[in-house]
């Protein structure tokens, strides 16, 4: 397609200079030999000065059609090697070469650069998605494993007689069944929200409202962490999922618990220009930048010894910029004022039928 794309333009370079040349040409033959006698019949000169002004003439189209036609590649080159560059990374990408990126050379135009940072950057978009698809799938597989052989080492010990039945071993694996239960529940939330089909049932109700309420419900982990928690609740009427806020919520505040505590935790909710926001700000140690770009990735923790015991699932603040999005909002992560971090979910202030 590039060659015939390059061949098209050269031809048509070609064809705009005949098409000069047939009526500059032709038009001036016309013009000496018939309406130049016509309109001064009495002006004589020979035969050599009208056959030498038509050669000259000829050499100089002649040299416009070879000038087009040079112009005429040079601009095709410039057209398709750009496509022939995303042309070809495409067929890597389509192979499973994510890896694979278009280049431009210099001198290109404006739109062809564009076209290929595009290209780019959807084919980075992709490296990525694909990157993140392995490591779920293998912290899926770890997350899972875990659970999963200590229920079944605890079943074979009942069922050899090693373990004595006993309600607080029946407690243990129903924990660990719950937990299970849990990391399930949380990876189907975020396959329904990559597809754009979590379920969001509408009412009206004031942000501060389920703020305190989500920290009512851990003020015992906030007492087992030693944490010491401040409150600014302004009111924030919204219309939104209200459950799937708390749950938001609550893994922010969870994540606080996890990763700062001891620490002073400030809980904000209020109203900015254009969204309604719920900030949680911690003195606890922060993130480096690269790891707040990451914090909110699958499976991803600040310290990969982390077990699931110490560091949670690594699912929480996925599921908390899910929710946020799904409702047309998104969350975000910046260093606090203070020593620590911040997390903010922002929702649009936009008014919705209560449903």
């Amino acid at each position: 397609m590039a060659s015939n794309l390059n061949s098209r333009i050269v031809r048509a370079m070609i064809a705009l200079t005949l098409l000069a040349f047939a009526v500059v040409y032709f038009g001036l033959l016309a013009y000496f030999f018939f309406i130049y006698e016509w309109l001064y019949p009495e002006f004589t000169d020979d035969d050599f000065l009208r056959t030498g002004d038509v050669v000259t003439l000829g050499l100089l189209l002649g040299i416009g059609i070879s000038t087009a036609s040079l112009f005429g590649w040079m601009l095709a080159r410039r057209i398709v090697d750009p496509l022939k560059s995303v042309a070809a990374a495409a067929r890597k990408v389509a192979q499973g070469d994510f890896s694979a990126r278009a280049s431009l050379s210099r001198g290109n135009f404006g739109e062809a650069r564009d076209l290929v940072d595009d290209f780019n950057q959807m084919a980075q978009r992709l490296q990525r998605a694909e990157a993140e698809l392995k490591y779920s799938n293998s912290a899926v597989a770890h997350e899972l494993r875990t659970p999963l052989t200590i229920l079944r080492g605890r079943l074979q010990g009942l069922l050899d007689g090693a373990f004595a039945p006993s309600p607080e071993m029946y407690g243990r694996l129903i924990n660990h069944v719950e937990d299970l239960s849990a990391i399930v529940e949380e990876l189907r939330t975020l396959a329904l929200s990559n597809a754009g089909q979590l379920d969001l049932q509408y009412s009206r109700f004031d942000l501060a409202m389920e703020a305190e309420a989500a920290l009512t419900s851990l003020e015992d982990h906030f007492g087992t962490a030693g944490m010491t928690i401040t409150r600014q609740l302004s009111s924030a009427v919204i219309s939104a999922d209200r459950s799937r806020l708390r749950q938001a919520f609550v893994a922010v505040l969870e994540n606080c618990c996890r990763y700062a505590p001891q620490s002073t935790v400030h809980v904000e909710t209020g109203v900015a220009e254009h969204y309604v926001f719920f900030r949680c700000s911690d003195t606890g140690p922060g993130l480096l930048e690269e790891s707040r770009k990451r914090a909110f990735e699958r499976f991803w923790r600040a310290d990969d010894s982390r077990g699931r015991s110490g560091g949670g699932s690594g699912l929480g603040l996925s599921i908390v910029k899910a929710i946020a999005q799904a409702h047309g909002g998104d969350a975000l992560i910046f260093p606090s004022e203070n020593p620590g971090l911040a997390i903010e979910i922002r929702l649009p202030r936009r008014v919705l039928p209560a449903v």
